[in-house]
Formats: structure tokens, sequence, C-alpha cells
């Protein structure tokens, strides 16, 4: 679970700020969660990600409450695995917008239910699907 959760981490490392991306939760704290900018100084998130913490116990019903209110606004879940997950919204003018949601915690300290759990969200640069169909490779010409 620890590279599982470094990974993504790495990955929202590599995404710009949220804030300066058109890809962003709507609505940023919903009920049970705490705004946490600073996203517990845990993988270099702080201002790379927009986070928002809860008991660990409550952390995956408040996954739950993100991907409903996300999918109110149009965010598709597309992908991901036990710690993520990867919307795509699709832009008006072709192509789609990408969004992740990583959850994780402080695995130096014990993983009960009261610890505190995180809810990372980061955009994937870039047009994470597109409406044109790859070009055809040319057959190089005869000789």
């Amino acid at each position: 679970m620890k590279i599982v959760m470094m990974a993504a981490a790495a990955a929202l490392l590599g995404a710009p700020a949220i804030a300066q991306e058109s890809a962003t939760p709507d609505a940023l704290v919903l009920p049970g969660a705490t705004a946490a900018p600073d996203c517990g100084n845990l993988y270099g998130l702080a201002r790379r990600a927009f986070c928002v913490s809860a008991p660990l116990a409550s952390i995956g019903t408040l996954a739950e409450a993100y991907i409903a209110d996300l999918g109110s606004k149009g965010w598709i879940p597309a992908g991901g695995d036990d710690n993520r997950v990867v919307f795509v919204r699709r832009r008006d003018a072709g192509g789609c917008d990408g969004l992740q949601m990583q959850a994780f915690y402080d695995t130096s300290r014990p993983a009960g239910p009261e610890a505190i759990g995180y809810l990372g969200f980061g955009p994937i640069p870039g047009n994470v699907c597109s409406d044109q169909p790859a070009p055809a490779a040319t057959p190089a010409p005869a000789q």
C-alpha cells in the first residue's frame, strides 16, 4: 500500500498546482471533511494538490461522497485502484480534462480508526482523451 501511495503522490507532484488548472473539484470541502491545505505534510503534496482530511475509519465513506459529488458535476470515474480514482470530463471544445483523487495517510504512525486520513485531488495535465483517431501510419515508399 505504501508503494501505491508513493506512486500516486509522484503523479500528483508532476501536476501543476490545482488552482492553476480547470480540472478542479467544484465543491471542495464536503460535510465530514476538513480542509487540509498542508496535505498532512506528506509526499510533498502541499500547494500541489487540494487535500481534505477525516478520521481514517470514515475516509472510504468520504471518498464515496466525493465520487458522487464530482459525478453530479460531470466527472466520470474512468479507472484507478484501491486508493485512487481517475476521473474524466468532456471539454466543450473536444477532448477531456482529467482529475485524480488519492486516499492516503501517514504510514509512519499507527493506522487505527481515529488516525487522520487524507483525500488528495490533483489535475492530470493535458488532454486525457481525444476525439480524433490516431493518424494512420504512412507506409514507406517501395524501393
